[in-house]
């Protein structure tokens, strides 16, 4: 079971053994392993209804596997918490923009938001609060309204709440999601630092790697619940990525960026959107996709 780089002399943050997952008698994850090391950034890699989301809730502990092992050093069971070993960014938060709510009081939930009872004194959340904000590079957005904030603007505060309990491994959904491309790069180099300065281990799913290629020490490609981990060139290879599809797939380079055209040689058309080229496939032989 690989660890990922690049501190593997250091006790992995992360590990999953032989895990399975069974969800209305579908078998959602097949036999997943692997295990991520301090200071990483490591990509979870897969089409959309691959399993990803739901990998995702077994490491928070969201939902329980019917077999295997999941390792938080650390955790109590309660690695769901944003105070904890686990920080966690979810995929899609909608803010209003009346909502008086500033960026700072969104950091701030991270340190009591899951108590009940008196909340911390703003005196004693003050300092941690500053601190992260800085971090990620948003100590001028403190005063915001968190809604009024730009997608970019918005992941930074998101991952800051995350950070602020001081977690060891930070878990973050589809953050690249509805991006522009300049913010997409502002967000990824935002997580290579946090990981490289923090030690902290950043685990991102995806469904295109392209903009991670630059960040990523690993990936984890998953497709219909099934993985493989390694580095890219270890993984993202027509010989591997067939035995995990089940059916041939080609990796291919185009200005830069990886293709993986899986199935037949069908046809498919090649569109725009996102500001790049992708290709838009469903997950089936015959057809093309870009992740």
């Amino acid at each position: 079971m690989p660890v990922s780089s690049p501190s593997t002399t250091q006790p992995p943050t992360l590990t999953l053994e032989s895990v399975d997952v069974w969800l209305s008698g579908r078998h959602v994850l097949r036999d997943v392993s692997f295990s991520l090391g301090p200071g990483s950034v490591t990509g979870l890699i897969g089409p959309n209804g691959a399993g990803k989301t739901t990998l995702f809730k077994v490491i928070l502990g969201l939902l329980h596997p019917q077999h295997g092992r999941v390792s938080v050093p650390g955790a109590d069971g309660s690695a769901h918490r944003s105070h904890g070993p686990v920080g966690y960014v979810p995929q899609k938060l909608v803010f209003d923009p009346d909502m008086p709510l500033r960026a700072r009081d969104v950091v701030a939930l991270g340190l009591d938001g899951d108590r009940w009872g008196v909340p911390l004194s703003w005196r004693r959340r003050r300092g941690p609060v500053e601190e992260m904000l800085e971090a990620v590079g948003a100590a001028h957005l403190g005063d915001a309204r968190v809604g009024d904030l730009s997608g970019g603007e918005q992941q930074r505060v998101l991952v800051a709440h995350a950070l602020v309990g001081r977690p060891s491994l930070l878990l973050l959904d589809e953050p690249l999601a509805n991006l522009d491309i300049r913010a997409e790069q502002e967000v990824v180099e935002l997580l290579a630092r946090i990981a490289e300065d923090q030690n902290v281990t950043v685990f991102i799913s995806a469904h295109d790697m392209n903009p991670l290629l630059q960040v990523m020490d690993h990936i984890v490609y998953i497709a219909d619940g099934r993985t493989v981990n390694g580095t890219t060139d270890e993984v993202v290879r027509s010989d591997v990525l067939s035995g995990l599809y089940g059916h041939h797939v080609d990796v291919l380079g185009v200005h830069g960026r990886i293709l993986v055209v899986a199935g037949r040689d069908d046809q498919a058309q090649l569109g725009e959107g996102h500001g790049h080229d992708h290709l838009d496939i469903p997950d089936e032989p015959g057809v093309v996709s870009v992740l």
